[in-house]
C-alpha cells in the first residue's frame, strides 16, 4: 500500500520571471507546515531550495529542485523553478513532471518576459495553470491596473479567488471570492462583485449544473469542488490568487486554496506508446503496469547522479528490476528516494502521482520512461549560442570531455559536439549567462577551467548546376603500382527531395543498377556501370573516397550535402587496382567535378522571435535589416508587447543577445530555432573562403 493515495496528491510547479519570490515562497510553504524548521533566506545564502552554490553566489535559482510537506490532508510535492529563461530547460523539465503550474507574478513588477514564456509551456502540455499575485506587501502596487493587465495577456479566464486587503505595507491578509464573508474592510475589490463571475466561470464546466444555476439553484459545495478541478484541467478557469511570501501574510489561505485549485495527478488524460507502437492511454492504478518517466537529472557530488522520477501508473518499489526506453537491457532499482531539495530520505515506493528519486542508474536519463511504454519527450527548446572550448591546462582534455559529457547529461539544453569540420569542441547553450554558470560549475565541481572563444559558423558546400568529368589514380614506383580510373557525373539534389524518384528518372540516369540515399548530409550514390568497367568489389572503396572527400569539403573546407553522384564509367588494371587506388580515384574525381558544378557555400539560418516593448519594435527592425534578416511578421504579445518574427543568418546573430539587451534595456527576449541551410551571398562567399585559406596556412 503505498503511502499516499492518488486523489490526495498534488504536483505543482512554480514558475515565472526572476525576482518573482518563488523559492522564498517555496522556503515559507516548508517553515509553515513544519516540514522544514531551520531559517531559510535567498538573501541570506539560507535558503532550502537554492542549496547549489553558483545559487547562494548569484542569489538566485539555477537549477529545478524538488520539495514536499503535507497540508489539509494533502500531500504536495512543489517543484522551485529558474525565472531566467536562460535556464528555461530546467523549466520545462519540472512541467513535465507535475500536473499544475503555478504562475508567480510579482506585484509589483507585473508581468514579465518570461512569465509569458512559462505560462505558454504550461498551456502547450496541457497543464492547469493557477496565478500567484506575490509581494502584494511591496510598494508602487496597483492592484486593479494589474488585474486588467493579467486579463489582457492571459484571458477573461483568469479570476481572483482571493482577494487582498490593502496593499504595500498595508497589506494585512485576503478575503476569499469563492465564500465571501469575514472582514473585508480595506478589500482593494469587493470580493462579492467577484463572486458570482467566479461561480458562473466554474458551473459551465457542466451544462445540466450550469442550466440549475441559471434557474436560480446554486450548486453543492461538492460540486462546485468537483467543477473548479474541471474548469482548471480544462482552462476554462485560471485562478488568480494574492500573497506576500516574505511576509507570509496570506500564505495559510494560498496553501487552502492549492488543496481544491490545482489538479489530482489522475485528472489530465496521459499517453503512452506500447511495444508495437500504438497510443495507449495511461490509467492511474496502483495495481497496474510501472509508467513513470525521468522528469530531471541531477549530478549530485555525494550521491552521483539522480534521476528524478514522477510515476503515473503501477507502483515503483525499492528492489524492482525495470526495462526503461533508454536502455537495451533492464536494470535493478536499488533504493528510491524522496527529495527535499538537496536532502535525501529514504522510501520503499511510489504509487500513480508520486516523485521519487533514483540513484547512480546511467540507463536513464532526462525523458527516459520506466516499464514497458513509452511516454513522448518534452518539448526542450534548441540551443543555439555556441562558444568553442578547450580545456586551460593541455592535460586536461579527458577530464573536461567527462565533465561535459556530465553537463549535458543533466541540462537537456546544454550540447557539447567535436565538429568535424572546424575541428572545435563547441559547448551550446541557451544564452551567455547559460553558459557562464556551465563554466563556473566546471570549475567548482570538476576543477576543470576552459577558455573560450567564438566558434566558426559550420557551413557547408554544395553544387548548383550538374557537372562531368573523371579522374585517373596511377602510381608505379617499382613493385606493384596503383590504378583507378573513375567517371562521374554531379548533379544537384536539394534537401526534401524524395531519393527514389529522383534515381528513378531513366532519363536522367538510364543504365542505374542501384542507389543509396545517406540522409546524415543527403547524398545520393547512385550506380551505373555496366560490362564490368569498374569490378564490383571496388564499389564500396570509391563510396569511400566520396564520402571522406564530402567531410574534408572541397572549397573551404566545410561537409558537403545536397549532392548526387552518379559512378557510370571507369578503368581498372587487372594487377595494380585495389581498393586503395579506387578511393583516391573517387575522392579526386568528386573534387573535380565538384568544382565544374559551380560550387557554393550554404550557411544555416535560423528562425528569430525577439518579443520587445512596443517602443522599441523600430530600432529592432531596423537592426534585422542590417543582419540580413528578412520579416516573416508581427504580432501582439500583450501587456504593451510586440513579437518580431524573422528569418536570419546564424553568423549574424551569434552575439544577438547583447544588442538586444541594449536596444530594449534588458527588457527585449528571443529565441533562435534552425530552420534550413541557404546559399551564402557571393561576396560573403569569398570572404568565408579567403578566410578559411588563411587559417589553413596558419595550421601549416
Amino acid at each position: 500500500m503505498t503511502k499516499y493515495q492518488t486523489e490526495n496528491i498534488r504536483n505543482i510547479a512554480l514558475c515565472g520571471h526572476g525576482n518573482s519570490g518563488k523559492t522564498t515562497l517555496a522556503d515559507a510553504m516548508l517553515n509553515l507546515t513544519g516540514a522544514v524548521k531551520k531559517p531559510a533566506s535567498v538573501d541570506e545564502g539560507t535558503s532550502i531550495c537554492d542549496f547549489d552554490e553558483e545559487e547562494k553566489s548569484h542569489k538566485y535559482t539555477i537549477e529545478a529542485s524538488v520539495i514536499h510537506f503535507d497540508h489539509a490532508g494533502k500531500h504536495f510535492n512543489v517543484i522551485d523553478t529558474p525565472g531566467y529563461p536562460d535556464f528555461i530547460g530546467q523549466t520545462i523539465g519540472a512541467l513535465g513532471g507535475v500536473d499544475t503550474a503555478a504562475i508567480v507574478i510579482n506585484a509589483q513588477s507585473g508581468i514579465e518576459v518570461n512569465t509569458r514564456r512559462v505560462f505558454a509551456e504550461a498551456k502547450k502540455m496541457g497543464l492547469g495553470r493557477i496565478i500567484i499575485l506575490n509581494k502584494m506587501d511591496a510598494d508602487n502596487i496597483n492592484f486593479s491596473k494589474l488585474l486588467e493587465s493579467v486579463k489582457e495577456v492571459f484571458g477573461n479566464e483568469c479570476v481572483p479567488v482571493n482577494v487582498p486587503l490593502g496593499h504595500g505595507p498595508a497589506f494585512k491578509g485576503v478575503v476569499s471570492t469563492l465564500k465571501p464573508g469575514g472582514e473585508t474592510a480595506g478589500a482593494l475589490i469587493d470580493p462579492n462583485e467577484i463572486h458570482e463571475n467566479l461561480i458562473e466561470t466554474i458551473v459551465t464546466a457542466d451544462e445540466e449544473v450550469m442550466e440549475r444555476y441559471l434557474e436560480g439553484n446554486m450548486p453543492t459545495e461538492d460540486e462546485l469542488a468537483r467543477l473548479l478541478v474541471t474548469a482548471v484541467s480544462g482552462g476554462g478557469l485560471i485562478p488568480i490568487l494574492c500573497v506576500s511570501g516574505k511576509s507570509r501574510t496570506g500564505l495559510p489561505e494560498l496553501l487552502d486554496a492549492l488543496t481544491y485549485c490545482t489538479l489530482p495527478p489522475d485528472v489530465i488524460p496521459r499517453q503512452a506508446k506500447n511495444a508495437e507502437g500504438e497510443e495507449v492511454e495511461v490509467k492511474f492504478d496502483a495495481d497496474g503496469p510501472v509508467i513513470a518517466q525521468v522528469f530531471k537529472t541531477r549530478i549530485d557530488p555525494f550521491v552521483q547522479k539522480l534521476s528524478f522520477i514522477r510515476v503515473y501508473s503501477g507502483t515503483l518499489k525499492t528492489g524492482m528490476s525495470l526495462n526503461a526506453s533508454t536502455s537495451r537491457r533492464g536494470f535493478k532499482i536499488a533504493q528510491l528516494f524522496e527529495m527535499q531539495a538537496g536532502e535525501t530520505q529514504p522510501v520503499e515506493e511510489a504509487g500513480p502521482g508520486g516523485i521519487v528519486a533514483v540513484a547512480k542508474l546511467e540507463e536513464l536519463h532526462t525523458c527516459s520512461t520506466l516499464g514497458d511504454f513509452v511516454m513522448d519527450r518534452f518539448p526542450f527548446p534548441t540551443p543555439m549560442v555556441g562558444l568553442a572550448a578547450s580545456p586551460k591546462s593541455r592535460g586536461d582534455e579527458t577530464k573536461l570531455s567527462g565533465a561535459l559529457a556530465k553537463l549535458s547529461d543533466e541540462d537537456p539544453t546544454f550540447l557539447q559536439d567535436r565538429n568535424e569540420q572546424t575541428k572545435q569542441l563547441v559547448i551550446t547553450g541557451m544564452s551567455e549567462l547559460h553558459l557562464q554558470i556551465i563554466q563556473e560549475r566546471l570549475k567548482r565541481r570538476d576543477k576543470v577551467e576552459i577558455e573560450t572563444k567564438e566558434p566558426k559558423i559550420p557551413y557547408r558546400e554544395t553544387i548548383q548546376i550538374k557537372g562531368e568529368g573523371m579522374y585517373r589514380h596511377k602510381k608505379q614506383s617499382g613493385g606493384a603500382g596503383q590504378f583507378g580510373e573513375v567517371h562521374i557525373r554531379m548533379y544537384p539534389f536539394p534537401g526534401g527531395t524524395d531519393p527514389e524518384t529522383f534515381a528513378a528518372n531513366k532519363e536522367m540516369f538510364p543504365s542505374m543498377k542501384s542507389f543509396q540515399h545517406f540522409p546524415e548530409n543527403n547524398f545520393l550514390w547512385v550506380d551505373s556501370i555496366v560490362g564490368g568497367t569498374i569490378p564490383g568489389n571496388f564499389m564500396p572503396a570509391i563510396e569511400k573516397g566520396f564520402k571522406e572527400r564530402m567531410v574534408r569539403g572541397v572549397i573551404a573546407g566545410y561537409q558537403v550535402q545536397d549532392v548526387c553522384v552518379e559512378v557510370h564509367f571507369g578503368k581498372h588494371h587487372p594487377v595494380d587496382s585495389n581498393e586503395q587506388a579506387f578511393k583516391t580515384a573517387g575522392s579526386m574525381a568528386f573534387k573535380t567535378v565538384f568544382m565544374l558544378s559551380k560550387p557554393a557555400l550554404l550557411e544555416p539560418i535560423v528562425i528569430l522571435e525577439v518579443t520587445v516593448p512596443t517602443n522599441n519594435v523600430g530600432d529592432v527592425s531596423s537592426d534585422l535589416s542590417t543582419r540580413r534578416g528578412r520579416p516573416l511578421g508581427m504580432e501582439s504579445a500583450g501587456g504593451g508587447l510586440q513579437t518580431i518574427r524573422a528569418e536570419v543568418p546564424l553568423s549574424e546573430v551569434m552575439t544577438y543577445s547583447r544588442t538586444l539587451a541594449s536596444m530594449t534595456g534588458g527588457q527585449g527576449s528571443y529565441s533562435i530555432e534552425f530552420d534550413r541551410y541557404d546559399v551564402v551571398p557571393g561576396n560573403i562567399q569569398q570572404q568565408v573562403i579567403a578566410s578559411a585559406k588563411m587559417e589553413d596556412e596558419e595550421d601549416e
